[in-house]
């Protein structure tokens, strides 16, 4: 787990080049707005949604609040805070993450609306 608090820590301080040190050259990800962006892949995958991302939100921020780990999948719930660009409105909610790593790399990470989906994405049982 000590990876993706490095992954939040990366997040929090905007350092996008430390984030990407943590991620697979071929990392699959799925954010929260796959809607609109797609699916992410690889290194400029994951520079798309970091520019979306904090772009919209530029002062977001994370912190983990629970985690469950096997190894080289990890669930965590995510509390995310922040406003929207231009905007006073403070955006908070929790963010159920699923991530699978592989030599100390994320190789695959996505977004859930529940933690029961983030947990049997990942092959944990509640």
């Amino acid at each position: 787990m000590e990876l993706g608090y490095r992954v939040i820590d990366a997040c929090n301080r905007r350092d996008l080049d430390a984030l990407l040190e943590l991620m697979d050259e071929d990392v699959e990800s799925v954010s929260r707005i796959v809607a609109m962006e797609g699916g992410l892949h690889g290194h400029d995958g994951v520079r798309r949604w970091w520019k979306s991302w904090f772009d919209t939100f530029p002062d977001y921020q994370l912190e983990i609040v629970e985690t469950r780990d096997r190894g080289d999948v990890v669930v965590a719930t995510v509390r995310a805070v922040g406003h929207g660009v231009g905007s006073d409105l403070p955006v908070e909610d929790n963010i159920f993450q699923a991530s699978r790593w592989r030599n100390r790399k994320c190789v695959w990470w996505q977004v859930f609306r529940t933690k029961a989906e983030a947990l049997e994405a990942a092959g944990l049982s509640e």
